[in-house]
């Protein structure tokens, strides 16, 4: 069973830091400003303008990628085509972005690595960001040892960085690499450098309470899962597993509880439905059950 996948929330993390100085300058803006001045130049030179150069969208790359990702992917590649510097970074964030939701993963994949490889060798953290997508691209296709390799040089990126909380979230993929491709031990070494980079990730926390009870530390399991619903409390798949993780310890009670409140918080989630059928396996006979149970036949 892999680790869970989190992806979406890098895009939108990136999104507001590659090109910090002109934030708002997104694909889709791009393309907006060059039929701007192209409009502008036929109309001094009495030419007219007709018809647009590509579809206007005033979204930002993000919204356009959730409510049309191929009409995104269309705009983010006839941008590539004659975009420049971070004008290309960003492009390439928004076709990777596009062509994940459309779960094109070779292709976005190599929409990120190209947005990465046109960013400033000293923009580590884009650089770092953009090489954890394109491993995510691998991972959500269960390639790890190919997600390694790309993590390997995003691992450099996010240390050079100086961001503790971007090296803690390589390290965490790094761990999904490595525990794909059965390497659990080096997978749990990855999760430690994670917590110790930064401490409030509770993501880092529930993945080695994941992996340290399929490894049978229930022990560390039940530690390192509270301290990740310490962190984040609402989360439903801390819930979860933290119930998991009771029910291993031979605590139903626990376990029984912490389930049914991820049906309580989170009702309509994965999670609230994987937990309303551990709750029905895990329910006690009524009186009239053990009855049936143990009525003779015939």
């Amino acid at each position: 069973m892999p680790f869970p996948l989190v992806f979406l929330p890098l895009v939108a993390q990136l999104d507001g830091t590659i090109g910090s100085a002109n934030p708002s300058s997104l694909p889709i803006e791009i393309i907006e400003k060059k039929e701007n001045e192209a409009r502008k130049r036929a109309q001094e030179e009495g030419q007219g303008y007709a018809q647009p150069m590509a579809p206007i969208n005033r979204k930002g790359c993000m919204d356009l990628v959730q409510d049309d990702p191929q009409g995104s992917a269309d705009a983010a590649r006839d941008a590539l085509q004659q975009a420049m510097g971070r004008e290309r970074v960003r492009a390439g964030l928004c076709l990777g972005a596009a062509l994940t939701q459309l779960e094109q993963f070779d292709e976005a994949r190599e929409a990120f690595v190209g947005a990465r490889d046109a960013a400033d060798p000293e923009d580590h953290v884009s650089r770092a960001r953009l090489g954890d997508m394109a491993a995510n691209a691998e991972l959500a296709q269960g390639n790890g040892a190919k997600a390694l390799l790309l993590l390997a040089p995003a691992l450099t990126d996010a240390g050079a960085s100086g961001d503790k909380s971007l090296v803690a979230e390589v390290q965490i993929d790094r761990a999904r690499g490595l525990v794909a491709v059965d390497q659990p031990e080096e997978a749990a070494t990855a999760l430690v450098a994670a917590r110790e980079a930064d401490p409030a990730n509770a993501q880092a926390w529930l993945l080695s309470a994941t992996l340290s009870r399929r490894q049978n530390q229930l022990v560390a399991a039940s530690s390192q899962i509270q301290q990740a619903a310490r962190l984040a409390p609402q989360d439903p798949a801390i819930g979860l597993e933290a119930g998991v993780i009771a029910m291993l310890s031979k605590d139903e009670a626990s376990a029984r509880r912490s389930w049914q409140s991820v049906v309580d918080v989170a009702p309509s989630s994965p999670e609230a439905a994987t937990a309303k059928d551990y709750l029905a396996e895990t329910a006690p006979a009524t009186p009239a059950t053990s009855a049936s149970a143990t009525k003779p036949q015939g």
